[in-house]
């Protein structure tokens, strides 16, 4: 039995086997995979998506909303009857509050709120959001946890702001680690770092109740290791098996599995900073490693599919695997060569030593490694706990990187993240408008704003051609997502937004 996990037979407990990558359960700040699922449960937002698809956007506190003529104001009614967990009514100066938090800590999602330029109260029950221009994925983004509605007295209670200095004045994350403050149907018991997260049933929850009192989920770093706890009932899901390890379910009445294509897209960094990057600022060694990169292998290890850029295969505009790039190894030495590097060069790859969704970082980076020993670049390995290389990424001083990403907003309008002033392009591989094509940059604004489908359609695809050719990224895999449950588990779905929504799970 793991320690402190409660017996998974239990009717009314849910243990969910994962590895964990929790920054922060703060809605303002975390922003990672792990922060996602549970806040999804713990906290709810104006609108969402269905529970299967992200097909279209559909009311959650809010029961409905206007857009005005020129795209910049929006109108939402709040649900009546909403209360936080503690009981307190769910008011507009709640949704207020969040939203002017989200924006003024300057956390890692903070980003999402950046063209809102205003919320008001109109009332208690209606919220008024202007923007700065106009948005076409505005509505997306609201379905981000990130914008959870808090209880706004508990949070200052806590020692939380909304002011503009919020980035040095709020002082509620502790707080918020450690208990939720939202009006979902989980409350937040505990969170162990790396250890384990447990939820309890919120008993005063607005909508349907969920079937579990308890969810208990426990930190699972390796693949293996969470096939045997769910073998032995330890746990009640894996959410983070390989597909080689799928076949061996088969004929276990007590398990059953699922195999979907995710939307997760593993890629390599290299850094535009000469100074942080050496050679892989240089763009034809960038497009170099694109063409070294074995994709086919990296399918076939994993299961899944080649991206054809950085936006995941399945989002609206996307290539297709089939439009993905090919690998032509004497064309990567040619360009190594015209570049300076006849003879290839050293470099170091730096990455967390982590295992995401069944895929282990250790293994792709040794096969990267190998990759691009091929046309002569020797990679040293550094792997680095996940936490300590999550900064180095985040504040942009790894010169040549491995990572993976999933969608912010599920609109194709979140690949402007990877370019030239975006928000991972500037900020983790230092990818500017000063250093950076006009062309890519007026491609850019075109479709911060286009809202005809044809004109997006034409827009993402320049992009995505584009960045086949140019930019510091090299997307190499997406993989299938392997999950399997206890037989008796039912409602299990996942989605490419908050990956597994654990209030509609029963057995």
């Amino acid at each position: 039995m793991i320690a402190g996990v409660v017996s998974a037979q239990d009717e009314t407990v849910l243990v969910v086997g994962h590895a964990e990558s929790t920054d922060s359960l703060d809605p303002a700040r975390g922003y990672t995979q792990t922060t996602g699922i549970i806040n999804k449960v713990t906290y709810e937002t104006l609108v969402t998506f269905p529970s299967d698809s992200a097909s279209e956007i559909v009311p959650l506190l809010a029961t409905d909303w206007t857009i005005s003529e020129d795209g910049l104001t929006y109108t939402f009614n709040l649900r009546a009857g909403v209360t936080f967990a503690n009981g307190d009514p769910l008011t507009a100066d709640d949704v207020v509050f969040s939203v002017n938090r989200l924006a003024n800590v300057v956390g890692n999602p903070s980003f999402l709120a950046a063209n809102i330029a205003s919320v008001t109260a109109d009332d208690e029950d209606t919220v008024t959001f202007v923007l700065n221009a106009v948005d076409p994925a505005f509505l997306s983004n609201l379905s981000n946890s990130a914008f959870g509605i808090t209880n706004d007295a508990q949070v200052i209670d806590a020692g939380g702001s909304a002011a503009e200095d919020a980035a040095t004045a709020d002082a509620a994350e502790t707080f918020l680690n450690g208990t939720s403050a939202g009006t979902g149907p989980y409350i937040l018991e505990a969170w162990e770092s790396d250890v384990q997260t447990v939820l309890v049933r919120n008993p005063t929850y607005w909508g349907t109740a969920p079937f579990f009192d308890r969810i208990i989920i426990v930190n699972i770093p390796e693949a293996a290791t969470q096939a045997v706890a769910l073998e032995s009932g330890e746990i009640d899901i894996a959410l983070d098996l390989t597909s080689d390890q799928m076949p061996g379910f088969e004929g276990n009445a007590d398990i059953a599995v699922a195999s979907v294509p995710g939307n997760i897209v593993h890629f390599l960094l290299m850094n535009n900073n000469p100074d942080i990057g050496g050679p892989m600022s240089n763009p034809l060694v960038q497009r170099a490693v694109r063409l070294a990169l074995d994709y086919e292998g990296f399918a076939t290890l994993w299961g899944g599919i080649n991206p054809g850029t950085i936006m995941a295969v399945g989002q609206q505009y996307a290539f297709t695997p089939e439009q993905g790039i090919a690998r032509d190894l004497d064309a990567a030495r040619a360009l190594l060569t015209e570049a300076g590097y006849p003879e290839g060069f050293d470099i170091t790859l730096q990455y967390p030593t982590f295992t995401f969704q069944g895929v282990n970082m250790d293994t792709n980076a040794q096969k990267i490694q190998s990759d691009l020993a091929e046309v002569g670049i020797n990679v040293t390995l550094e792997p680095g706990e996940l936490s300590v290389s999550l900064e180095q990424y985040r504040t942009g001083q790894q010169g040549f990187g491995y990572w993976f990403w999933g969608p912010d907003v599920l609109d194709s309008i979140d690949v402007l993240s990877f370019l030239p002033g975006g928000k991972v392009g500037a900020e983790r591989a230092n990818w500017t408008d000063e250093n950076s094509e006009a062309v890519i940059q007026e491609l850019r604004e075109a479709a911060r704003v286009a809202t005809d489908p044809a004109e997006r359609e034409q827009l993402f695809t320049d992009i995505q051609t584009y960045l086949q050719e140019n930019g510091p990224w090299a997307p190499f895999l997406q993989p299938n997502v392997q999950t399997a449950f206890r037989a008796d588990l039912q409602g299990y779905v996942w989605h490419p937004q908050w990956l597994i929504d654990l209030a509609i799970l029963s057995r």
